[in-house]
């Protein structure tokens, strides 16, 4: 699925099945939620912090899915093609990194 069509899908899913977007502020709060459950299974699987007794069932995969819907939702009902704003974030940071990780005696 291309980014424009996750566009497209998440608008048609939330015009029929979600009804209406809910606000821009609603949304920016539920994105912060989301990461943050991502966040916590990021630390308990990759990082130091160990999972509680029950919490040891997650799905990371699942979890990035909600990021990138409410991502979604948020451009989408602020007029943003991430399409183009992925292709121009890339090329600014091909120009503004380019010999800098190269370089970088840390990533060696």
């Amino acid at each position: 699925m291309t980014i424009q069509k996750a566009q497209e899908r998440v608008d048609q899913w939330i015009n029929t099945v979600g009804i209406r977007y809910f606000s821009e502020l609603t949304n920016m709060a539920l994105l912060t939620e989301e990461v943050g459950e991502l966040a916590r299974i990021i630390a308990r699987k990759y990082g130091e912090q160990s999972f509680k007794k029950g919490e040891e069932q997650f799905d990371l995969a699942d979890e990035m899915a909600d990021v990138m819907f409410v991502l979604i939702c948020l451009a989408n009902q602020t007029g943003i093609d991430l399409t183009g704003a992925l292709e121009r974030n890339l090329e600014k940071k091909t120009v503004r990194d380019e010999s800098r990780h190269r370089n970088n005696p840390r990533l060696r």
